[in-house]
């Protein structure tokens, strides 16, 4: 009995010092978190995202998303004394070239390079992606008529404008810019409203950050690609597209980075939590408000009954 009850202790003893080397290993490293990106395009500035996070005991994983596109996954992240390195796959064309991120860290902060799928290698900075979670819940104030149905007022076209108002729709009739409202906003309800033509494709930028996907997608399975996800993040549960020349609502309420997205009065989304930016947002600073933001690069798209109501704290 006594040999048993010393036999027993060692094997407590050793199960114990195994847990403590493995609760040792799997303590997060400094470069595990979120991370809002800025990348400078030769002066123009960008936004981009990056996501690292523990896969098994030791190995890093994440998802990174370059100024346009969707978040794409990390195989592996190597991080050793505040280096840190991965690399992604090229995606879109054999003429792409794999995508290298170089970065230090320190002082919480991320310092580096991208060299990107062109083959060009830009600098950027980064810090830590806020939170925006709270049990606090929104005092909603008055709604406002964010488009007026008559012209531009309040709306600003990035770039060479192409928007035009006729019969109290917001229309872009070819690719083009893409247009912003001059306000600005933290947590808010929305309604708006689309038409699309056959194959064409928009979307509804939410604090010109976070894309609600607009795209002719009747019958498609419900992928955060199509119609009624959020961009490269969360899927709808249902596939709720009408047909392409039909008008189409979406009702969003966003409050920090949690997120409900109602389509054709289907909630096809509830209460998720929105990782981080969508490529070819405004910027990376997600702690800020923000506009609401509309594609037109992508094809013909009609809006109309824009209309948000912004919360009061």
């Amino acid at each position: 009995m006594k040999k048993y009850c010393i036999l027993v202790l060692v094997g407590l003893l050793a199960f114990v010092s195994n847990n403590k080397v493995l609760a040792e290993e799997i303590k997060a490293a400094p470069i595990e978190g979120r991370w809002d990106l800025t990348v400078n395009f030769n002066g123009k500035m960008a936004a981009s995202w990056l996501e690292v996070r523990h896969s098994g005991i030791k190995t890093l994983t994440g998802h990174f998303v370059w100024e346009s596109g969707s978040a794409r996954p990390i195989s592996e992240v190597f991080f050793k004394e505040g280096k840190v390195n991965f690399h992604i796959p090229a995606q879109f064309d054999v003429s792409d070239k794999e995508m290298i991120f170089e970065a230090t860290l320190k002082d919480d902060k991320l310092v580096g390079t991208i060299l990107s799928p062109l083959g060009k290698t830009f600098t950027f900075t980064g810090v830590r992606a806020p939170r925006l979670i709270s049990n606090k819940k929104p005092v909603w104030g008055k709604s406002i008529q964010l488009f007026n149905g008559k012209n531009l007022d309040g709306w600003q076209a990035l770039g060479k404008n192409q928007w035009v108002v006729e019969n109290g729709v917001l229309k872009s009739p070819q690719s083009g810019a893409n247009i912003r409202s001059v306000a600005t906003f933290n947590d808010f309800k929305l309604h708006i409203e689309f038409r699309y033509p056959k194959e064409s494709n928009s979307g509804v930028y939410l604090r010109g950050r976070y894309e609600a996907q607009v795209e002719d997608s009747k019958g498609r399975e419900p992928l955060n690609i199509y119609l009624g996800g959020i961009y490269g993040f969360i899927d709808p549960l249902f596939n709720m597209a009408k047909e392409a020349g039909e008008w189409q609502t979406y009702d969003i309420t966003l409050v920090g980075r949690v997120v409900t997205v109602v389509l054709n009065g289907t909630t096809v989304i509830y209460n998720q939590q929105i990782p981080g930016i969508t490529g070819g947002a405004l910027d990376s600073n997600e702690g800020e408000p923000g506009p609401i933001m509309m594609q037109g690069d992508h094809g013909p798209i009609e809006y109309r009954n824009i209309i948000i109501i912004p919360a009061k704290n």
